[in-house]
């Protein structure tokens, strides 16, 4: 006698568990999702919050300044002297050829193993000696804020898990130097400004600066920056020097 079997399912079972599966991880990222986004805009509105403050700081400072210059205009006793440059963008415009080893040991430390490579560099009598003993291989100056602004955005990169990574994103500068406070560009580009308590940790954050010949060429690299050449300190100068390397 013929046995009734059930009906076969139009939709095999091991197909009916892995959609289920599937809409279960579904669900399961759109909260992730949700809740980095929520995230997002917090960080977005911080972000906005921390430029304010810096740039709030900034126009302070220079108030500051002017104030004291116009003092200084109305005594007949007294004159402004400003105050000393903190940070120096320095770059190197020389090969290694038949150089002492002492110059190319300090060019080592200062990560400017290639010719147009750019740093940044606390002052102190450390850094102006070494400076010295290597200004004929480099050329350096105290960048204003819009010449460290531009660098960091136009040509930022990390040292990422040792790796040279563009700078694209804030979440990358939180994950490298969140525990430091620094959470966005516009941290990086205060601590360098303002030479702050983080600085030598953004300093070795960001890849040496990999710049263009300058517009024009150079006019001279054996003569120093005085005499008519390239080398040696700017000064402010160093702000006209980059642009042309961007």
């Amino acid at each position: 006698m013929p046995v009734d079997l059930p009906p076969l399912p139009k939709v095999p079972e091991y197909l009916q568990k892995k959609a289920k599966m599937n809409e279960k991880l579904e669900e399961e990222l759109k909260k992730i999702e949700a809740k980095r986004q929520k995230g997002t805009e917090a960080r977005v509105v911080e972000y906005k919050a921390r430029f304010k403050q810096y740039q709030k700081e900034y126009e302070d400072a220079y108030k500051e300044e002017q104030m004291k210059i116009k003092k200084s205009l109305k005594s007949n006793d007294h004159f402004y002297v400003p105050a000393e440059a903190k940070v120096a963008f320095v770059i190197r415009i020389r090969g290694i050829l038949a150089v002492h080893p002492k110059t190319r040991k300090i060019l080592q430390l200062f990560r400017l193993r290639q010719i147009h490579n750019g740093v940044f560099v606390r002052i102190n009598k450390a850094t102006m000696n070494m400076l010295r003993i290597v200004e004929p291989y480099i050329a350096y100056g105290y960048p204003d804020l819009k010449t460290i602004r531009r660098l960091v955005y136009a040509r930022g990169y990390g040292k990422i898990d040792h790796r040279r990574i563009a700078l694209v994103d804030n979440e990358q500068i939180e994950r490298a130097l969140g525990k430091r406070g620094i959470i966005c560009m516009e941290d990086i580009v205060h601590e360098l400004y303002t030479c702050g308590p983080e600085f030598k940790a953004v300093a070795n954050f960001l890849w040496p600066f990999k710049l263009n010949s300058p517009t024009g060429g150079y006019r001279t690299k054996k003569k120093h920056f005085v005499e008519g050449g390239d080398y040696g300190n700017r000064e402010t100068f160093i702000n006209d020097f980059v642009s042309k390397m961007l």
